[in-house]
């Protein structure tokens, strides 16, 4: 799938079993799921990705057969009831897991996390998994899915790596063969710095995504640089991500990109 700024909307997928706010069956989670998506679409968004966001406090790496076997069972019934291009994230870390997921059910993409250097993260030290996920891919046929990394990833302490500009950790990316990186700010809703994007565009050939903090006021600003824009907590009623998707939010997000459209393709004509 090719970005040309796009707009990824945000499915937080209720708690899953065995996690501390599991409360709904599986039908229930997939009939909201599925709620929240079809209010995505209809408006007017390009891609939707899920994410298990509501299983806090979140294991570092290693998520049981019940989550997978959840997220599989929802991103299926999504993949029936949407025709966007749809992606997923497994929290926190998972990224074996989610591209298992994706393969599964016919996905895109997934956002990967720890994918190049090592971070302390709130569940703990993550190390790269680059080269084990790589080849994971690879062993099961899933090339065509596409993997976007987070670098200097929200939530997380990069102490360690102090003396890696995010430039050099985007270009890190860019040679462990990652399809896109995502650049945040320091927390969920938490926009990122301008400045930070602009330099990774000019640092790395790799489409370049914003995964935090982007609503409707301030989009304009980082229009001309990205070249897609991961949007949660802004389609969420009063803009809280662990409320449901509020359809006039996203209609009303979305006539913004209207024009900043209509207004990038005029500057070019």
């Amino acid at each position: 799938m090719e970005l040309n700024k796009s707009i990824i909307g945000m499915v937080h997928v209720s708690a899953l079993p065995g996690t501390p706010k599991y409360h709904l069956t599986i039908p229930e989670i997939i009939k909201a799921a599925i709620s929240d998506a079809q209010k995505l679409e209809q408006g007017g968004v390009d891609v939707i990705m899920i994410e298990n966001m509501h299983d806090r406090p979140y294991l570092n790496r290693e998520v049981g057969p019940e989550i997978v076997a959840a997220m599989t069972a929802i991103a299926t019934k999504l993949r029936q009831e949407v025709s966007l291009p749809l992606g997923i994230q497994i929290l926190a870390g998972a990224n074996k897991q989610a591209l298992a997921v994706a393969y599964a059910a016919g996905f895109d993409f997934i956002r990967a996390e720890g994918f190049v250097f090592g971070h302390l993260a709130d569940e703990g030290m993550m190390n790269s998994d680059a080269a084990e996920l790589l080849r994971y891919r690879k062993q099961i046929g899933a090339d065509d899915i596409k993997i976007w990394t987070d670098i200097k990833k929200k939530h997380s302490s990069h102490a360690i790596s102090a003396d890696i500009s995010i430039c050099d950790m985007a270009k890190a990316a860019g040679f462990f063969l990652a399809d896109g990186v995502i650049v945040t700010g320091n927390a969920t809703g938490e926009e990122a710095s301008i400045k930070d994007v602009q330099a990774v565009v000019e640092a790395v050939r790799l489409p370049v995504l914003i995964g935090s903090g982007i609503t409707e006021q301030n989009i304009a600003g980082f229009w001309p640089y990205a070249d897609a824009f991961i949007v949660g907590s802004s389609f969420k009623y009063d803009g809280n991500w662990q409320n449901e998707v509020e359809l006039e939010r996203v209609q009303s997000f979305m006539s913004r990109v209207k024009h900043l459209r209509n207004n990038y393709r005029h500057s070019f004509d």
